[in-house]
């Protein structure tokens, strides 16, 4: 029999369960709970303050069910196991600090591009107050613009960035993959399509490396939030180094 999964970890798999099916449920009623729950740009009209925390339980929408499945995988391979080594209160933190280091790093690097953005529009005789206005989306996640936008690469970027909604797990989930690189660096680890199994602390710093990479690249086909993934991972590592840190201590 397999080891039953940890508490923290169980009722994180099925918090992320719940969101996804309110999501379908109430997609079906034509209210978009990305709109209310996903984590838009703090400078954006449809930014909440609850949503520095209701993002980490979203994700991307049905019938797309490979963001939640690879996210809830991850975090049942590997919380299992870092949760059982640092106990429910540390994982619980670690979890919710990773969530929210992602949000952070990731709009960080939004703000810079925000900023560069506003001052092109201003260039281009836009004005950013009714961009921001045409930009309010309502419940079913609409919004308005104009053709004059749609047509201006700065503006219909500007635009973009207070309306796309930044949902999943995945800051939180590569917090876990560092802190079990961290906790386990000689655990093998393999992929489907490369079934080689290569130890932890080889294969995390080079799915790292290839999540800045992306980042910095930023490819316009790709629609992943890899700062989120970065600003997470990088919580994870610096929280569970000091978490061994004073456990050498202590012994």
């Amino acid at each position: 029999m397999g080891q039953p999964i940890p508490t923290i970890t169980k009722n994180l798999l099925i918090i992320n369960g719940l969101f996804f099916l309110a999501t379908i449920v109430f997609q079906s009623k034509g209210i978009n709970l990305s709109v209310i729950l996903g984590a838009f740009y703090p400078g954006s009209p449809n930014f909440e303050s609850w949503q520095l925390v209701t993002h980490m339980f979203m994700h991307a929408s049905y019938p797309n069910i490979s963001h939640i499945l690879f996210n809830m995988f991850a975090l049942w391979s590997f919380g299992s196991a870092v949760e059982t080594t640092i106990g429910q209160t540390r994982f619980l933190k670690l979890y919710l600090f990773a969530g929210f280091g992602g949000f952070f790093l990731f709009n960080l690097v939004n703000y810079i591009e925000v900023s560069q953005l506003q001052k092109l529009v201003v260039a281009d005789g836009f004005s950013i107050s009714e961009i921001y206005e045409l930009s309010k989306m309502n419940i079913s996640g609409e919004y308005r613009t104009s053709e004059l936008i749609k047509n201006n690469i700065n503006a219909d970027s500007l635009q973009r960035q207070f309306t796309t909604p930044m949902v999943g797990a995945s800051g939180a989930i590569y917090g876990l993959l560092l802190a079990f690189a961290v906790l386990y660096p000689d655990a093998k680890l393999a992929l489907i399509f490369f079934p080689v199994g290569i130890k932890a602390k080889y294969f995390i710093p080079v799915l790292i490396l290839f999540e800045l990479f992306m980042g910095v690249r930023g490819y316009e086909w790709n629609n992943v939030a890899n700062f989120a993934h970065l600003g997470g991972a990088l919580i994870g590592f610096l929280y569970i180094r000091n978490w061994k840190k004073n456990l050498y201590r202590r012994n």
